[in-house]
């Protein structure tokens, strides 16, 4: 028998309050009228409501379904999430991972970044959660009710740091998750998104599933980025056939018997010099393994458009 009060945050002021991981278990959970709150979500749940905050600061683990914020302000959020909405809400700033386009309406002062975080359980969590953590459109934000000559919505800056805005759990309780907001240990891989690239040389690589999908995608980001390359986007997502025309065109065939395993594991990166360095390093570092990485700088571009329209027919967006 579930008690709905284990589920629920109502009425609190000036607390911190927060579920341990394990203790929401895919259910649905309910925050409303807090304020001046710190509340910690550290486990996976079917969807979350949060209505009528003020001056809270929230982190929420991955959410199956929808995370619905109304009639919130003043808010900082760390959130992940299959969609994101809010309604009727003011100067939020959100750390968001979202797998599809995040919709904001009839809501002013919204600011996004990328979801970074990290604890011992996390990853896990977005299994349980059905989240790809390659799927984030943060900051690919529709505004529902967009207002002539005004922006509802922008980006927090490129430096903002996780904990200047949720910070870590001071509770004894819940200082026993072993949380990290050091951006290199985030589960999610920190992605430009929409920001304006730096240079106009992108380089598209494609894994193909196996058992360390993952763990090569992750080890690419790290190498490239570490040589001062920019991750803008990554995408996970299945491919049939016809697809694979599309995007790998006079290379599809030697790709398209590695398409049953499952889906691939696609990563934009940006810089002078991506693809050349793309390349030498998928030789270096995974000579053995299968994987499509753009032939030339002439060629990128047409690339990554072909394979990051495909993936948005694919997810809907």
């Amino acid at each position: 028998q579930i008690d709905p009060k284990d589920y629920t945050f109502s009425g609190l002021k000036n607390e911190t309050v927060g579920r341990l991981p394990g203790k929401v278990a895919g259910q649905q959970f309910v925050i409303q009228d807090c304020e001046d709150c710190k509340i910690y979500i550290f486990d996976h749940s079917a969807t979350i409501t949060i209505d009528d905050c003020v001056n809270c600061q929230i982190f929420l683990g991955p959410i199956k379904g929808s995370v619905f914020f109304r009639d919130c302000k003043d808010c900082k959020c760390v959130v992940a999430c299959q969609q994101f909405r809010t309604r009727d809400c003011r100067k939020l700033e959100v750390f968001l991972c979202c797998a599809t386009q995040p919709i904001i309406e009839s809501s002013t002062g919204m600011k996004f970044g990328c979801f970074q975080y990290y604890y011992p359980e996390l990853a896990l969590q977005f299994k349980d959660a059905g989240l790809s953590i390659f799927n984030n459109t943060w900051s690919n934000i529709h505004d529902f009710t967009p207002v002539s000559g005004e922006n509802n919505w922008g980006l927090l800056p490129e430096t903002a740091v996780v904990q200047d805005y949720v910070p870590l759990p001071s509770s004894e309780e819940l200082k026993a998750v072993r949380v990290s907001t050091d951006a290199a240990k985030s589960i999610i891989p920190i992605t430009r998104g929409q920001r304006q690239k730096n240079s106009d040389e992108s380089c598209l690589v494609v894994f193909f599933a196996g058992d360390y999908t993952t763990a090569n995608a992750r080890k690419l980001i790290d190498e490239m980025t570490s040589k001062g390359f920019q991750l803008v986007q990554t995408k996970e997502v299945l491919m049939k056939a016809e697809d694979a025309h599309r995007v790998f065109q006079q290379s599809a065939l030697e790709f398209i018997p590695l398409l049953e395993k499952g889906p691939v594991v696609a990563l934009e990166f940006n810089g002078d010099g991506a693809v050349e360095q793309c390349q030498s390093t998928i030789n270096e570092v995974f000579s053995g393994t299968k994987v499509f990485v753009s032939e030339s700088k002439a060629s990128a571009s047409q690339d990554v458009d072909n394979f990051y329209n495909f993936a948005d027919v694919q997810m809907g967006m």
